[in-house]
């Protein structure tokens, strides 16, 4: 009887967190106004933030890497964006496959990685679906990619299957996407959800019966644009203006407090972060 219980409150939390994520969709009469896709994926973040961490690696993600890579290993990256997560490990990664449905992103990854000593497999796909190309690794890096994930289970049972020793999984402490809440407000009148969050997640993934461990921390501010102008179109175009509400995005950022000399890249991995990791069953 106990057995069905469980069965029945993993099965619950899994359908809340689909809805949590379904409650992101922007309503057609809003989306049907604009001509650009507000769903940005900005290179340059990806490219800015892969040297940052380059330059000054750290941070209990990497640390719990590290930790496990020991006197090396081999690392899967799924998700990898420009590398921030796995270059950086360099030193100690025997072997590198990276995972990302951007091709562009990808190609920078590899030329990045070729002053490190590495030569990455690269493989352009979604996650799991991907999963059955990619081979197995000691270590398993996924980071800001599972409040994308609408379909959690298979996504971190792919994960966790390839993984020799460890799963490092990091994302915001809420869905990245709150950060643009009062600017929905303020331009549509419109209330966006506020999660989910890393504590659903650590719900599901104890659920599902991995020994999870969590870690909160706040990552430093960083320029993760090379100008404010940029960061006002990227907020722009997330929130389905024209091209003629520029100056009234940058006036609400300024009212907001966000720095113009430091720009940083709102809706995509904020600062107050939470780093997971688990045992991997390869």
């Amino acid at each position: 009887m106990r057995r069905v219980k469980e069965i029945v409150s993993t099965t619950e939390l899994l359908r809340a967190w689909a809805g949590h994520l379904a409650a992101w969709r922007i309503p057609e009469r809003i989306l049907s106004g604009v001509d650009e896709s507000p769903w940005v994926l900005p290179d340059e973040v990806f490219a800015r933030r892969a040297r940052h961490y380059l330059s000054a690696p750290g941070g209990p993600s990497y640390d719990r890497a590290m930790e496990a890579l020991g006197q090396g290993g081999s690392v899967l990256d799924v998700g990898a964006g420009g590398g921030a997560a796995c270059l950086p490990l360099a030193s100690r990664t025997t072997a590198l496959t990276v995972v990302d449905s951007h091709q562009s992103l990808l190609d920078d990854l590899v030329r990045r990685a070729a002053p490190l000593g590495l030569a990455p497999v690269a493989v352009c796909g979604t996650w799991p679906e991907a999963a059955a190309k990619v081979p197995e690794a000691d270590v398993v890096l996924c980071h800001h990619v599972i409040y994308n994930a609408a379909d959690l289970e298979p996504f971190v049972a792919a994960l966790t299957r390839h993984a020799r020793r460890r799963v490092i999984a990091e994302l915001t402490v809420r869905h990245p996407l709150t950060e643009l809440n009062p600017y929905w407000k303020r331009f549509h009148g419109l209330e966006r959800p506020e999660g989910p969050t890393a504590a659903h997640v650590i719900e599901i993934l104890e659920a599902l019966g991995l020994e999870v461990k969590a870690e909160q921390w706040t990552r430093p501010a960083m320029a993760e644009y090379d100008s404010f102008a940029t960061l006002v179109d990227v907020a722009r175009r997330r929130l389905c203006l024209p091209l003629d509400r520029r100056d009234d995005v940058a006036e609400a950022l300024r009212d907001a407090g966000v720095s113009e000399e430091r720009p940083p890249d709102l809706g995509s991995s904020g600062r107050d972060l939470v780093t997971l990791w688990w045992p991997g069953e390869a």
